[in-house]
């Protein structure tokens, strides 16, 4: 687990070495074990790293085998790497380390650009050949690494994060409109390609970018999740379906207890952290479970400490609760900001953040419950689905955050234009491999919205304090099973019905039985008094005004009762204006 950072130039050019140094540096929080820099001619690549797999020093990156001709920067895990390095040895590939990242080199050596498919985990890395001057970028299948990218006629840069390439003083900074109508309509969702900068753009999930010497590239997607049934899913009855949920995930689960450090887990009460829970300590895990809370704002609870109780208690974990108090919150909104890769409304960032920072003075890596919603179908707008004879609309007017004509309203007129966000959910639903609206449904939230917000968030929040997460319910095994099971299955019973029968052979009853909640951070939901004027700052501050991307007509519409503009997904409209502005201050753009 790493930061990662390079630089390809194509025009005859060194690269710049002083260059990676820098962005390196701005990585150093995702990797405070160590770091290390290697160049030759045209190509310099970095990696700031965080033991987690083989602690030894012949774990360190950059790392090169000049047997093969290859080196890689890699973040990420790969949890089947024991059994990868065992059938590479019975091929006649030899090993001096013991880790992941050696393995991905020897996999690529053995199988070319198929390797991909033998990997199990989270990964985004650089491969690159000495002999041919070829490069390999590529992304795991769900996007929970991030790799970011920068192209010119001249060279290729790409890093874990997207302020490390800000670190180029040629990389254009202008506000990409597109994004911005993907951010203003889309509940702050961008895909991939796009960033909110017209000059970075993101490698898409489950993809490879292939760089020639001489500059010439392509992508390759490798993976796509399919919702098609064939006559022996359409006729399992629902106990095999739950038993095969439970033994899927009691596997995704043992994967990611490989490590050479402890393995703790978040635990917010939920029945998502609480299984996760249950079936690592069913693993024989000595745990260290956290979970958070804040006070309550009017009738909004503000912590589940009661469930996470319960399940802390039911395995016997060394529990910690940590209880943020909102006057803490607002001075740190600055830090978990410049925190983010890219943007990010949900209230529950900061409280990722500020966990985290907690969490990784005990542990170097958690087990997290992010992804069960999307794959299991836990969300109110996918029973709606069900009988919908318009999808694309239906689904737009619970999930999107304005109209086109709102979003017009909102933005300067030099951002208006087509109706992005609502053309990219009619292509979606278009896409073959999922015939029903409610599979089309699902299926958009785990690969598209599941990437760019709740995954986006852990990597942002915990990578900020040197944590790794690993997240069991996006091992792609997981999800193809998931995505074969009949809609009806899960949507039942207020939604992951399968899922909740499999976690009732594990954990407490009283948690699945209890209403529904979240990870709840109230006092940005409810703007008020300090955080109110926190936001007016944020957009009312002269680079704000010099920015010019927001209608001040509409501002001051949202500033005169914040309560009453609140999205069908129940989040503020002015904090997500004053997100924008914010991220944007914090990375000086």
């Amino acid at each position: 687990m790493c930061g990662i950072a390079g630089e390809r130039r194509f025009d005859g050019q060194m690269a710049d070495i002083g260059l990676i140094a820098r962005m390196n540096d701005c990585q150093a929080p995702r990797g405070p074990d160590g770091a290390g820099v290697f160049a030759q001619g045209p190509l310099a690549v970095g990696q700031r790293r965080l033991k987690i797999m083989d602690l030894s020093e012949r774990a360190q990156q950059p790392m090169i085998d000049s047997e093969l001709g290859l080196g890689i920067v890699f973040n990420g895990a790969v949890y089947n790497h024991p059994e990868l390095r065992e059938e590479l040895s019975r091929r006649g590939f030899r090993f001096y380390s013991e880790g992941d990242t050696e393995v991905i080199m020897k996999a690529y050596a053995c199988w070319g650009l198929d390797f991909v498919h033998h990997l199990q985990g989270m990964f985004a890395f650089a491969l690159f050949e000495r002999d041919s001057g070829r490069v390999v970028l590529a992304r795991d299948r769900l996007g929970i690494k991030p790799l970011y990218y920068s192209r010119d006629g001249g060279a290729l840069r790409f890093a874990s994060s997207l302020p490390a390439l800000l670190q180029a003083p040629d990389i254009n900074r202008d506000i990409d409109p597109v994004a911005l109508h993907y951010y203003m309509h889309f509940h702050a969702v961008v895909p991939a390609p796009h960033t909110m900068l017209k000059g970075i753009r993101k490698l898409p999930p489950a993809t490879m970018m292939v760089v020639e010497a001489d500059g010439k590239s392509y992508e390759k997607a490798y993976w796509d999740l399919s919702f098609e049934r064939d006559d022996a899913d359409r006729e399992r009855s629902f106990e095999d379906w739950r038993d095969q949920v439970l033994a899927s995930l009691r596997t995704s689960v043992h994967r990611r207890l490989v490590s050479d450090e402890p393995v703790g887990a978040l635990l917010s009460g939920g029945v998502d952290s609480s299984l996760i829970v249950g079936l690592m300590a069913e693993a024989g895990a000595n745990l260290r479970t956290y979970s958070i809370g804040f006070e309550d704002v009017g009738k909004e609870k503000g912590n589940e400490f009661e469930y996470s109780d319960i399940v802390a208690q039911h395995f016997g974990t060394q529990h910690e609760k940590i209880f943020i108090d909102s006057r803490k919150l607002l001075p740190r909104l600055p830090e978990a900001m410049r925190a983010m890769n890219e943007p990010m409304v949900s209230h529950d960032c900061v409280a990722f953040y500020l966990l985290s920072e907690e969490v990784a003075k005990r542990s170097k890596v958690v087990q997290s419950g992010q992804g069960a919603d999307e794959v299991f179908g836990g969300y109110h707008w996918y029973p709606p689905m069900m009988e919908s004879t318009d999808p694309v609309a239906d689904y737009a007017r619970v999930f999107c955050d304005r109209d086109h004509a709102e979003f017009q309203r909102a933005v300067h007129t030099r951002f208006h234009g087509v109706d992005h966000a609502r053309a990219f959910i009619r292509h979606q639903f278009e896409r073959g491999g999922a015939s029903e609206a409610v599979d089309k449904a699902l299926r958009m939230d785990t690969q598209i919205m599941l990437v760019d917000d709740p995954v986006k968030r852990v990597d942002n929040m915990t990578m900020a304090h040197g944590l790794e997460a690993r997240v069991p319910f996006l091992d792609h095994e997981l999800v193809e099973l998931a995505a074969r099971i009949p809609a009806q299955h899960k949507i039942a019973e207020d939604g992951k019905y399968v899922l909740k029968e499999a976690a009732r052979q594990v954990i407490p009853a009283a948690v699945i039985d209890r209403p529904k909640g979240y990870f709840p951070v109230p006092a940005l939901k409810y703007l008020q008094g300090d955080f109110l004027e926190y936001t007016r700052d944020l957009l009312s501050a002269r680079v704000a005004k010099d920015r010019d991307i927001f209608q001040r007509v509409y501002l001051d519409e949202l500033f005169a009762d914040p309560e009453a503009h609140i999205t069908p997904l129940r989040g503020s409209k002015l904090w997500q204006c004053a997100a924008l502005e914010g991220w944007l201050q914090a990375h000086g753009v």
